[in-house]
């Protein structure tokens, strides 16, 4: 995540000693705020959520999970 801003306590260290993003239990992004689907750190997000395009066809592959299916009950 180099140079991001993202807060501490939302990322984790990968096996190889990088930081990542925290997921939670579900797989979901720590940072995603349940009630809304929204980014909780939208200003403070990583770079790599930056160039992920919205609406996009990965965005799309990642909605269809399982996992998003109950966060839209």
């Amino acid at each position: 995540m180099g140079d991001d801003d993202v807060p501490p306590r939302l990322t984790q260290t990968d096996p190889w000693g990088g930081q990542v993003m925290a997921r939670l239990d579900d797989g979901w992004c720590a940072a995603l705020e349940r009630d809304t689907l929204l980014c909780g750190i939208y200003e403070r997000r990583p770079a790599v959520c930056r160039d992920y395009p919205v609406g996009g066809s990965d965005c799309i592959a990642e909605r269809s999970n399982p996992a998003a299916s109950i966060l839209r009950l």
